[in-house]
């Protein structure tokens, strides 16, 4: 397995929307960094937020997240606001790139140096082969204090890993969270429904019957 550098990335995004929206060059004057580094991309905070509250008294379930844990909050772009993330607590929000993963690359994303240092960390998380969608990312605040993070800036840094390919891919297998839009919450397959139970008293088909015209 190889990581890919920054010409595998240039060319897989400017040839097969490896990710869009893409910028060419790092941009950094006087933002938190996005944009391609040397093995890696830097993809940017979206600017729709869910903040886990515990005003209402729910309770976090995986199996069936309940919109009263969070406080929405939605940045408007052309403010170049900031949303803060409150002493100990946790957030949500989506990248404002589409990432899609080739089948013979899984991607690693994680946290960037910048936050970290602020005591912002963000979830390590894979995109599987195959997986296409916005990544939604989770952010914890470790401090004692409220922190500043800031939408559509650098939020963390996605690395591409080539392996051989699968037997079978999270698109061949429609995985629960492919092509997601925005912030997506936790999920399970629902259960399939059980075939009906025989009674033993159902009348038996004939042997040879089937086929029959």
């Amino acid at each position: 397995m190889s990581i890919k550098n920054d010409r595998w990335i240039k060319y897989m995004c400017r040839e097969h929307k490896l990710i869009e929206p893409f910028v060419v060059g790092q941009a950094a004057d006087g933002l938190i960094s996005y944009g391609p580094s040397s093995f890696g991309y830097d993809v940017r905070a979206g600017y729709d937020w869910k903040i886990f509250t515990d005003i209402l008294g729910a309770v976090v379930d995986p199996k069936q997240q309940d919109e009263r844990a969070f406080h929405s909050v939605t940045i408007n772009p052309q403010l170049n606001d900031h949303i803060i993330i409150p002493p100990n607590s946790y957030a949500l929000t989506h990248t404002i790139e589409t990432i899609r993963v080739p089948r013979n690359i899984t991607c690693i994303c994680i946290g960037k140096s910048t936050y970290a240092r602020c005591g912002i960390h963000v979830n390590v998380t894979p995109l599987e082969a195959g997986w296409h969608g916005q990544v939604t990312v989770e952010i914890s605040n470790g401090t004692r204090l409220p922190v500043k993070v800031y939408p559509g800036e650098g939020i963390m840094q996605v690395l591409f890993f080539e392996g051989e390919d699968p037997d079978v891919s999270y698109q061949d297998r429609k995985g629960k969270y492919q092509d997601q839009k925005g912030i997506t919450l936790a999920r399970v397959l629902e259960k399939p429904a059980s075939p009906p139970r025989r009674t033993g008293t159902e009348k038996k088909e004939p042997r040879g019957a089937r086929g029959r015209s």
